[in-house]
């Protein structure tokens, strides 16, 4: 990354193992100061206004120097930032303002035909959020913890988990994910936000109403969480190519967040990403058809990361289960109040009704389109993205072996369930199946609060390869670093 050159049309520019030719858009686009990020997973170069890289670099360097000074505050102070901003969440007066801020930017949203499902501050996410609040303070953590010690004849070795510094985060617009990422604080570590142009107008009256009252009255750096207010996507691209990040995490799905951790690797930035959702079931030889039932009704409830995306049934039980799966795929849409959508892979469709036309609702309009609709295995690859029928895709398999060799080729390698009677069956997935997630109900259990009980700053898959020394949770809690401190009682000691 660096300031512009004076790029004109036709100038080559080599970028990772990729030339780049600068077309005429390109070079008129820049102007004096601006910088020119090259992607090299990509080989794609981004323009990133003077304006906008002062802003982020100047958010980050607020928030390292509130880094240095969070370390001299008592851990109380961090329990009482919690507290204060559950209090003031939970007050009336105050979220006032949040919902007259939140409801201009869903109707923005709205009128440019952006989905809304995520954005809308409900009156459950805001207790989500106050939940949030409350239980980072009641955590018991200290942000300098032993955790053991390797004696020695004369000297001894501490490890001690430690703070680790700046942690940066751009996500979509999910208002609660403030309540989630500032638990950071609780480990010693400071905040940089980065939010989508969709929910900044909420973000900021977040920002002014509840993070910098609660910071103030519980004697906390004021910088220890900052909100960079831009609505460019430079924004988030000059944020992880900063190095002076301890870590950039990117919550959201899709080539743009590949697109950042590409930028956050390369500029030597720890990552922490969720590539792709949708989840899987495998159905067992020995499943329950009660207990299938039953989880595929709550795994299709709403549209998240973790929802239900792909069922793979055994052919010896097709005729019996899949008709146990659409009538459950029926009630979950009859919840909504709209019909389910469903892919059927090969012979699926000979056990399915295929004459209906129903309504389906695409970007915020409404379409006809076939209830069940044939489709090849291509299709296990594709995460969909409803918005209001629950949509997601069905195949017949032989054997367990090929439901799990198929979730290993086409998944994002994400979330399995394996819905079984059979012992055998359920740690033979788990065993072949490279899902960082495995479960034998509902697939929407992953989730920091609800299965740790601790605010998730994100999720990460596995489809890059398995994760380094944690889990696919990433928790504030989590956001540390091991430190070592030699203790030496004998002054002779000598190698």
């Amino acid at each position: 990354m660096a300031s512009s050159p004076r790029l004109t049309s036709g100038d080559k520019v080599l970028v990772g193992t990729h030339v780049i030719e600068i077309d005429d858009d390109f070079s008129q686009s820049l102007e004096e100061g601006d910088i020119v990020l090259g992607i090299a997973a990509t080989g794609s170069l981004k323009r990133i206004p003077f304006y906008t890289q002062s802003l982020v670099s100047d958010a980050v360097s607020h928030a390292l120097s509130a880094f240095e000074k969070l370390s001299a505050c008592p851990d109380e102070a961090v329990s009482a930032f919690f507290d204060e901003a559950a209090s003031l969440l939970a007050n009336d007066g105050v979220f006032d303002e949040i919902a007259q801020a939140n409801s201009a930017d869903v109707s923005s949203a709205r009128n440019r035909g952006r989905s809304t499902t995520r954005l809308v501050l409900s009156s459950k996410m805001r207790s989500d959020m106050v939940s949030a609040f409350r239980m980072w303070r009641d955590l018991e953590l200290s942000r300098e913890e032993k955790i053991s010690d390797v004696v020695h004849d004369g000297w001894v070795v501490e490890q001690w988990r430690s703070p680790l510094g700046v942690i940066g985060f751009v996500f979509e617009g999910r208002p609660n994910v403030f309540a989630d990422a500032t638990g950071v604080l609780k480990t010693g570590n400071t905040v940089v936000f980065r939010i989508g142009s969709d929910a900044l107008g909420t973000a900021n009256a977040i920002m002014r109403r509840v993070i910098h009252p609660a910071l103030q009255k519980a004697g906390l750096p004021q910088h220890a969480v900052v909100l960079v207010d831009s609505p460019e996507h430079a924004a988030g691209w000059a944020l992880f190519s900063d190095a002076r990040l301890a870590l950039a995490v990117a919550r959201g799905s899709g080539s743009a967040v590949a697109e950042l951790g590409s930028i956050a690797q390369q500029s030597g930035v720890s990552v922490s990403l969720h590539g792709t959702g949708g989840a899987w079931m495998i159905v067992g030889e020995a499943a329950n058809p009660a207990r299938l039932s039953a989880v595929v009704e709550h795994s299709l409830d709403r549209k998240v990361c973790n929802t239900l995306n792909t069922v793979c049934v055994p052919a010896s039980r097709a005729g019996e289960l899949i008709s146990i799966i659409y009538d459950a795929a029926r009630r979950a849409g009859r919840t909504r109040g709209h019909s389910p959508r469903i892919h059927a892979v090969g012979q699926v469709m000979e056990f399915l009704p295929t004459s209906e036309t129903i309504s389906v609702i695409r970007d915020g309009h409404t379409v006809k389109e076939p209830l069940v609709s044939s489709a090849t295995r291509e299709v296990l690859g594709h995460e969909f993205e409803w918005e209001e029928n629950p949509e997601f895709s069905i195949v017949i398999v032989d054997a367990i072996e090929e439901a799990v060799g198929l979730f290993n080729q086409y998944s994002p390698q994400f979330i399995v369930t394996v819905v079984s009677e059979s012992v055998d069956e359920f740690e033979f997935v788990w065993s072949r199946a490279n899902a960082p997630f495995v479960g034998d109900g509902m697939t929407r259990w992953v989730d920091g609060q609800f299965a740790l009980l601790r605010p998730e700053l994100g999720l990460s898959n596995w489809e890059n390869g398995r994760l380094f020394a944690r889990s696919g949770i990433l928790s504030g809690d989590s956001a540390f670093t091991v430190r070592l401190r030699a203790r030496q009682s004998n002054p002779q000691l000598h190698r």
